[in-house]
């Protein structure tokens, strides 16, 4: 049985102290099993920014998966981003860039999507693909597999098509037919629960907003996803929550709920 909360976005210094608090007051609440935190972490890349970050996740009392996004690389200091473009990221969230979460029923498969030699967008490299899909293959049934990725592999309109990650149909196929449920996203600061058509299997592209950060978009309050598997949820479903705390409130808020059925054997 598993709780999952994905925070994505948080933009550490562009961040709104009150909803640092309501977050942790909704972790405190929800008691999730694991938190991921898929990028985008800072807004520049820098040590204070990484260390209030890492303080804020400590505060939410559960194990951690996080994965950098393309804030978390130097934009400014040419020589470090091309040189050392994770040294932030790793002081604060250690040397893996790639962490792997395995339980009974949980199967999580970061990928690093970010690319010193790109400003924004990201991109999956055929040996990522295979990589993930070959560590899908030998999952349980029991297991929910979930991919976790900065940049989407599925978008809401048009006009957010140019952020799709590069190589997103090529790993979408490949993840689907070796058995991903879902692919977990941010980078456009635009919750939402999108099926991925024309694979093999079900799979869902699921994206947060910005969880703290004063950069929200216009109309899209801030926002954090929580995910229920096994005895958290009905039998064989998944199911995908937007928490929302919007302008003016206190505290994160239930807005969405979405029901999702992994194809299994």
């Amino acid at each position: 049985m598993s709780v999952l909360l994905q925070v994505s976005d948080p933009h550490f210094g562009t961040e709104r102290p009150a909803l640092v608090d309501a977050l942790v007051r909704l972790a405190q609440a929800q008691r999730p099993d694991l938190v991921l935190l898929s990028g985008d972490i800072t807004q520049r890349a820098r040590a204070p920014q990484f260390r209030a970050a890492r303080a804020c996740m400590d505060r939410l009392g559960a194990p951690l998966l996080a994965i950098p996004g393309n804030h978390d690389i130097p934009l400014f200091d040419l020589w470090a981003r091309l040189w050392h473009p994770y040294a932030g990221y790793r002081a604060a969230f250690g040397d893996e860039l790639e962490p792997v979460h395995r339980s009974a029923d949980l199967l999580v498969l970061a990928v690093n999507t970010t690319r010193a030699h790109r400003h924004k967008h990201g991109e999956v490299s055929d040996a990522q693909i295979e990589r993930v899909a070959a560590q899908l293959a030998a999952a349980s049934a029991a297991q929910l597999r979930l991919v976790v990725v900065h940049q989407p592999v599925a978008v809401p309109g048009p006009q957010d098509a140019v952020n799709l990650l590069r190589g997103h149909a090529a790993a979408c196929a490949r993840w689907a037919e070796a058995g991903a449920d879902l692919v977990l996203g941010g980078h456009i600061h635009l919750p939402a629960v999108l099926p991925v058509p024309g694979l093999a299997r079900p799979l869902w592209a699921v994206q947060a907003g910005t969880a703290v950060s004063t950069r929200v978009r216009h109309g899209v309050p801030n926002s954090v996803n929580l995910l229920r598997w096994g005895a958290h949820a009905p039998p064989g479903r998944c199911t995908v929550e937007q928490w929302d705390c919007a302008a003016g409130e206190s505290d994160y808020r239930l807005a969405a709920s979405t029901e999702l059925r992994p194809a299994r054997p």
